[in-house]
């Protein structure tokens, strides 16, 4: 049985060109074109469905419209020795008037006569001087620059300001020794203080044993005796005068 001949038309018709670098996703356009009177069913597949995405990869064409599938190759590391081998196919078929519910069950009951296909081979093109140029372009600005006697880079180094790594090393390196020479005070004055309480203990050793082996001195005042008054004999006799009234007023 002879092949139905594909109805619709493929810009490109023969190949999809992938042009690098690949170190990101790399798109190709594909556009279905449908010239005919009646409504298209198609669907892309691929030789290597994980390294492409292809939106949308499956649809309807109306009548004299057209479709643009965008075909977009993932990054990978491009190995110019490898040969390619990665193929599409458009297939397709006409639709049935009338609404369709389900365009996956459309395809599982589609006969073979009724289906459709174009292939398409897949070619990646790396730029012609993307080995070479930023090479090249790098000699050229080292050519076109003059000469300078002065060493630039050299000076910029050394008046670069201090990074926050330094400026923290030279902080630390500071408070350690702060810290060494608070320390060293410190020792000192715990010596200091220990030479002071020995030496205010052996003076008060000295003190004692000078206390305990002295004699009483024999120069001491004696206690005071009880003063007796020494009073004129007139007092004397008015006392007493004054007794022997008192007892002649009890006798009488």
């Amino acid at each position: 049985m002879a092949k139905t001949e594909q109805v619709l038309k493929l810009e490109p018709d023969n190949e999809l060109r992938f042009r690098g670098p690949f170190t990101d996703v790399v798109t190709a356009e594909l556009k279905l074109v449908n010239p005919s009177e009646k409504r298209v069913c198609f669907k892309v597949k691929t030789t290597a469905p994980k390294r492409y995405c292809v939106r949308p990869n499956s649809g309807i064409i109306e009548p004299n419209q057209s479709v643009s599938v965008a075909v977009m190759l993932q990054p990978f590391d491009y190995d110019p020795q490898e040969k390619n081998k990665h193929k599409f196919m458009v297939q397709t078929m006409f639709a049935p008037d009338g609404p369709i519910e389900s365009q996956e069950q459309l395809w599982k009951e589609a006969t073979p006569d009724k289906l459709m296909d174009s292939k398409l081979k897949c070619v990646f093109e790396m730029p012609a001087d993307s080995s070479h140029g930023p090479v090249t372009k790098q000699v050229k600005e080292s050519e076109e620059k003059p000469a300078s006697s002065k060493p630039v880079k050299q000076v910029q180094l050394e008046t670069s300001p201090p990074t926050y790594a330094s400026i923290v090393e030279s902080e630390q390196g500071k408070k350690g020794e702060d810290i060494q020479s608070l320390q060293a005070e410190v020792k000192k004055l715990n010596e200091e203080n220990a030479k002071l309480k020995e030496t205010e203990v052996r003076l008060r050793k000295v003190a004692i044993k000078d206390t305990v082996s002295s004699p009483p001195s024999s120069s001491a005042p004696a206690p005071a005796q009880q003063a007796i008054p020494n009073l004129p004999p007139i007092v004397y006799l008015v006392i007493t005068f004054i007794l022997g009234l008192l007892i002649g007023k009890f006798i009488f």
